[in-house]
This record gives C-alpha cells, sequence and structure tokens, in this order.
C-alpha cells in the first residue's frame, strides 16, 4: 500500500466515525424530545384529574347546601316574627361560656348556635308567654332568650349548657331590675287589699236618751 492509499483510507475511516457520532448526537436529541413530549402528557392528564376532583368536590358541596336548605321547612308568620326578634353575635354567659347566635343568611328565619363542645341549628317556635324560643329538632336544644338574659338548655340531657347569658341590651334591663326590683304576686295582691280596704271614720254615732 502506497502513501496516497493509506491517506484515502484514513480519511475515509475518519468520515465514517464522524458520520456515526453525528448520528449517534441527533438520535439522542430525539430520544430526548421524544421523552420530554411523553413526561409532559402524564403532567397534562395529571392536572386534568385535579381539575375534575375539585369540580366534583365543589359541585358535591353545594348539592350538600341545596339539600339542606331544601330540608329546612318554611316558617310561618308567626315565627318569622319571632325570628326578626333575635339578637344575633357572641354572647358571654357565666362560667367562662360563649355562645354565638348566627342568623343563615341563605335560610331567613334559621339560626345557627355554636359554642364550645356544641353546635346546634335552629328554628322560631311559637310560645303561649311570649318568650322568644329558638329549637333545634335534632339535637333537642332549646334557646330561650328573655328581656334580662338568655339560656340554652339541653332537652336530651336535661340541663343547661350555658345560663345567664347576656348581651348588651340585656344587661341594662337586668340591672335596672336590680335597683327596682319587680313586684311580687304576693305583694301586689297585699297591695290590692290595702286600697280596697276603708279607712275608718273619725265621726261617731251618738245615742240620745228620751
Amino acid at each position: 500500500m502506497n502513501r496516497s492509499q493509506f491517506q484515502a483510507k484514513f480519511a475515509m475511516s475518519t468520515a465514517a466515525m464522524v458520520l456515526i457520532q453525528v448520528v449517534s448526537t441527533f438520535g439522542g436529541l430525539a430520544g430526548s424530545a421524544v421523552a420530554a413530549e411523553a413526561a409532559k402528557k402524564p403532567a397534562k392528564s395529571a392536572v386534568k384529574k385535579v381539575t375534575a376532583s375539585r369540580l366534583e368536590v365543589k359541585s358535591q358541596a353545594n348539592q350538600m347546601a341545596a339539600g339542606i336548605a331544601a330540608a329546612d321547612v318554611a316558617l310561618t308568620p308567626e315565627e318569622v316574627a319571632i325570628a326578626q326578634r333575635v339578637e344575633v353575635g357572641n354572647v358571654a354567659c357565666e362560667l367562662g361560656v360563649t355562645v354565638n347566635v348566627k342568623a343563615d343568611p341563605l335560610v331567613p328565619g334559621y339560626f345557627d348556635l355554636e359554642g364550645k363542645n356544641f353546635k346546634f341549628r335552629m328554628k322560631p317556635v311559637v310560645t303561649s308567654t311570649g318568650a322568644i324560643r329558638l329549637q333545634d329538632g335534632n339535637g333537642g336544644a332549646v334557646w330561650l332568650q328573655l328581656a334580662n338574659k338568655s339560656m340554652l338548655m339541653s332537652q336530651k340531657l336535661g340541663s343547661r349548657l350555658a345560663d345567664a347569658c347576656l348581651n348588651p341590651n340585656q344587661a341594662a334591663v337586668a340591672q335596672a331590675m336590680e335597683k327596682a326590683p319587680p313586684v311580687g304576686l304576693f305583694d301586689s295582691a297585699q297591695s290590692a287589699n290595702q286600697t280596697k280596704t276603708p279607712a275608718p271614720s273619725s265621726a261617731t254615732a251618738t245615742v240620745g236618751v228620751q
């Protein structure tokens, strides 16, 4: 083999090696691109699954809210009038108990009462005394609002969950009652008897002797 033949063969070998490297490099890039594209598809699928899951949860929550609203019985005009007199907000009670009375904005006339270890959904109940009374049919709880205080009672337990609950208006009434206690039934009856008894006359009858 002469020198020219050796150079030609060496050049062909070098060209072949370069071609192999180019093909290998191109194949690697193509493979990486395919792998990256394949990796994107599961991500899109996962995003779709997460979005669908969130929509499903939101739909279920809306259905539950609609079901609760549908389960609430429509109030009578008398019950609506009672609901309009209910005091709402955080009410401090004795023994450090607090009751949060919150009106339901979606279902007028219904109230949610919350505190430590209890939560009730209540509606007004007409009473013979005219007192403001809310009652929870499921939990057996009663919220009684008087002029000078409110109380939360459990009919199932037969005890009071909160007593001597005072909002600012009730506190003012309670202070006024302490300064001027209402007249009791016995005192009222005794006073009435005193007003009916006639006062003794100062004039005396004289009898003449014939």
